[in-house]
């Protein structure tokens, strides 16, 4: 496993480029406002479709959650993109024997309140369209590894274009508050309960 590593010069650029590639690239940048417990860390569980997924993430809690930021990625992205490291990503390499310890660490950012834990549940890229978003069992390894006292928040994240040059980003949000012994089961259906419901509202706008 390879933690995030500290630096905060390398920090506040980075977070400067990100929101302003962000500004660049897409039309808007939309999010639902929801109330967390500030005392509290934050489990975000997302879709996972695209190269920008984290980066629309870390500017969704840089404008709005304000926590450190911590993002599970795999050991090739860790390596290849550089900078992550320094923007709160941590590796994990499946299949192999760190996966146990990877996994026992995110849990352990869940113990502090000043920190959201972005995962995406799906483990790797599909496709923006799929109909139904699975979940890989190390979710529960994480929250087991907690002491279960966070918060949980859905993000449905949908782009469209339509007259536009560039995509609008919809990120949509949903607390949820889990059981002592929920099962991941549980955290799944409710999850595309959330995303079904996204995708419904994001069909539904017009130019």
């Amino acid at each position: 496993m390879h933690p995030p590593k500290q630096h905060p010069i390398i920090h506040f650029f980075f977070s400067w480029y990100i929101n302003r590639l962000i500004r660049s690239d897409f039309k808007r940048f939309d999010f639902d406002r929801v109330e967390v417990d500030p005392n509290r860390a934050i489990l975000l569980l997302a879709n996972h479709f695209s190269w920008w997924d984290g980066f629309l993430l870390f500017q969704l809690n840089r404008l709005l959650f304000k926590k450190r930021f911590h993002i599970m990625v795999t050991e090739e992205n860790y390596r290849q993109v550089w900078f992550l490291k320094y923007l709160g990503a941590f590796s994990v390499k499946k299949k192999s024997r760190s996966i146990l310890e990877t996994l026992n660490y995110a849990g352990s950012l869940l113990n502090d309140p000043r920190n959201l834990v972005v995962i995406f549940p799906q483990g790797k890229l599909y496709s923006s369209h799929a109909d139904d978003i699975i979940f890989e069992k190390g979710l529960m390894n994480i929250i087991n590894s907690s002491q279960k006292n966070f918060q949980y928040l859905f993000a449905a994240i949908l782009i469209d274009y339509f007259e536009h040059r560039k995509p609008s980003v919809k990120c949509s949000l949903q607390t949820w508050e889990g059981a002592e012994f929920t099962s991941l089961q549980l955290i799944k259906s409710e999850y595309n309960k959330h995303y079904d419901a996204s995708k419904k509202r994001q069909n539904q706008l017009s130019v």
